[in-house]
């Protein structure tokens, strides 16, 4: 992939994006991550996106189970979301989110760090 994204898999995570920024906003950084896999897919929600949390991708080596991979959110079936509260994104998380996307075969992901008193984003291609 060159970068550039579908117009509609743009749309979907610039409202994700969006939809971050609100939650932290109003709840601020700090806390555990799953503290705020609600209220942004509340957020999702009120922008109109279909979410899942906890999504588990199953791994097999051939075909022996190996292991298991657990999203925290799913967005329209496109878009896997990793939610961190740390002090700083490293290329481990960016490596589980690409790992998350090889496993279900999906090529975009957003890390969203609410760690930091500013969202940290990125977004992740394979």
């Amino acid at each position: 992939m060159n970068g550039a994204l579908p117009p509609a898999t743009e749309k979907i995570t610039e409202a994700i994006i969006g939809a971050a920024f609100e939650v932290s906003r109003l709840m601020g950084h700090g806390f555990l991550e799953a503290v705020y896999r609600r209220p942004l897919g509340h957020e999702l929600g009120l922008c109109g996106l279909k979410w899942r949390e906890e999504v588990a991708y199953h791994l097999a080596y051939k075909g022996n189970p190996v292991g298991t991979y657990v999203a925290d959110l799913l967005v329209e079936d496109t878009v896997i979301v990793e939610l961190k509260a740390v002090d700083a994104l490293n290329p481990q998380h960016t490596g589980q989110v690409l790992n998350y996307l090889k496993a279900a075969d999906l090529t975009v992901g957003l890390l969203l760090n609410f760690g930091k008193p500013r969202l940290e984003v990125k977004r992740v291609l394979r």
